[in-house]
């Protein structure tokens, strides 16, 4: 047993280059025109791989090669793993060339396309690429972005961050809902009713109410749930502007709800050794919110 697992460890990705390359090419000697190597070099690393393996990879004739029904497996595998690696190469080469934004639900709402299109124009060089990812820091704790747009309360002293904004707070209702008549909602209001909450990333929470006249809450696991559970027309949620603007969907309005204070929008990322372009997508964002007269999504700025 100890020495099977002496010899995984001597796998290497050279080996696995090899079998791929023979069965593309069909023969070792045009394997090894292909990776540059010796028909020599291409059988040691077949023979290696083998060996650390312990099962035989391919038939061989005078004319042809063919996978045996392990080396099937194994080479399925193979691909899989020298995709895996070359993108991680790929990723460490560019990794300054491409800015990885990530968001919960909603990038940045209606201004989301506007700050594609302008990103485009003035950082050329910087491919931008939106992810979303439903947990608090948005996939930059995972380390699957380089900053993240955070509307839910988070830990701001692990990381580095800016509020770009505010967005003001809407009711979802289910459109045949008497309410979505109504030109808006008081949050009074809503104690009567039941509402939806994504508990990791959702920007509500009982604590919108005094604690005397709370509405009854049920949790959903991502916005896909709590959509579902609006439109069956029993429930309802309560979301920032972005929502409402990047998730419209048949059966499902918007609401302003009229007295609540608005969400605050931050951009976050990592302290150490952050992305050269990020203060660079924090000015974007931070003016794409101020927008014209000094607005936020319709909300005065308080005056110190």
């Amino acid at each position: 047993m100890d020495e099977h697992r002496g010899g995984a460890f001597g796998l290497e990705l050279r080996h696995l280059r090899c079998l791929v390359a023979i069965v593309d090419a069909g023969s070792f000697t045009d394997a090894a025109l292909d990776l540059g190597l010796s028909q020599a070099a291409v059988s040691r690393n077949l023979l290696a791989l083998e060996r650390v393996l312990g099962v035989r990879l391919l038939h061989r004739t005078s004319r042809t090669v063919a996978p045996t029904t392990a080396g099937v497996q194994v080479l399925a595998r193979a691909r899989v793993l020298l995709a895996g690696v070359d993108e991680l190469v790929g990723e460490a080469a560019t990794g300054h060339t491409r800015l990885r934004v990530g968001h919960a639900w909603s990038a940045f709402g209606r201004r989301t396309t506007e700050f594609q299109r302008v990103w485009r124009d003035r950082q050329p060089g910087v491919e931008l690429r939106l992810i979303r990812h439903n947990t608090p820091t948005a996939g930059l704790a995972e380390g699957l972005c380089d900053l993240a747009v955070v509307r839910a309360p988070v830990d701001l002293d692990r990381w580095s961050h800016a509020l770009v904004g505010h967005e003001p707070r809407y009711v979802a209702l289910a459109a045949d809902d008497p309410w979505a008549r109504r030109r808006g909602v008081r949050l009074a209001e809503i104690a009567s009713r039941t509402l939806v909450v994504d508990r990791r990333t959702g920007t509500t929470s009982p604590d919108l109410w005094p604690e005397h006249s709370r509405p009854a809450v049920e949790y959903t696991h991502d916005i896909d749930d709590w959509l579902a559970a609006i439109a069956s027309g029993s429930r309802v949620g309560v979301t920032p502007q972005s929502t409402s603007a990047q998730y419209r969907r048949d059966g499902i309005v918007y609401r302003p709800l009229r007295d609540a204070a608005p969400v605050p929008v931050h951009l976050i990322w990592r302290r150490h050794d952050p992305h050269p372009a990020t203060h660079a997508a924090v000015a974007l964002a931070m003016e794409l919110y101020r927008g014209d007269g000094g607005t936020r999504d319709g909300v005065r700025p308080r005056r110190p």
